[in-house]
């Protein structure tokens, strides 16, 4: 999934909460995203129940949060600010040293905008908060393969589900290239529109599917079987 850009010289900085029980790694991950231009971190927490507290009363941009914490973990503090049923949410980010699918696709399901391991690197950090911030997300690019691949191999049981509203062939097009891993600007490349317009054209086909984002957009597509295969 595509990064968003950085923020430009005088705009507001990347408010972000970071949540993590290790306060050596809270403290490491502090250290990164202060030092990145146009992000800092306003609030850490040791646990999920104390960054759900903390994120509802600072209202950052962006959350960063661990999946495992006692009593409220990682997902479930992801699911009570970004969940379905949240009017509100706030944009989160899940970090682990855990490589598991079923971690990446809870997160996913729960609201997170981003998944990444804990060796991904000061760049693809603040890469993902900066894309979380923009309303786009990233996940670890080898996790991102895997989960696709996974859901490549499924079929669904019937024909693909339909919108209310039915999304029209060029929105399918931008579809399958967003549940691919295509950016803005490679989708804009390949298709021969303005990049501008790829953004109006994602913007509609996930307000028919009810997707919020382009995580959610993606595993919409390859629940529903539009896009098979190995992802390129």
């Amino acid at each position: 999934m595509s990064a968003g850009e950085g923020a430009g010289e005088g705009a507001p900085a990347i408010r972000v909460v970071v949540a993590d029980d290790q306060e050596i790694v809270r403290t490491g991950l502090t250290m990164i995203l202060d030092a990145q231009p146009g992000i800092e971190v306003v609030g850490q927490a040791a646990d999920g129940r104390g960054a759900v507290e903390l994120a509802r009363r600072l209202r950052p941009d962006v959350c960063l949060f661990d999946v495992r914490m006692p009593g409220t973990d990682g997902i479930e503090a992801t699911r009570l600010l970004a969940g379905p049923d949240v009017r509100d949410p706030v944009a989160v980010v899940v970090i682990t040293v855990f490589d598991l699918d079923e971690y990446v696709y809870a997160a996913l399901r729960a609201g997170a905008r981003g998944f990444l391991l804990k060796d991904a690197g000061a760049a693809l950090l603040s890469q993902a908060v900066r894309a979380a911030a923009a309303g786009d997300a990233l996940i670890a690019p080898g996790v991102t393969r895997r989960l696709l691949d996974t859901f490549a191999g499924r079929r669904p049981a019937g024909p693909p589900a339909q919108p209310a509203q039915a999304l029209t062939d060029r929105e399918e097009q931008i579809l399958e290239a967003v549940a691919r891993g295509r950016t803005n600007g490679e989708i804009a490349r390949e298709s021969y529109i303005a990049v501008s317009t790829v953004k109006t054209h994602i913007a509609g086909l996930m307000a028919k599917i009810g997707a919020r984002n382009r995580v959610e957009a993606a595993l919409w597509a390859y629940e529903t079987g539009r896009v098979s295969g190995t992802p390129r």
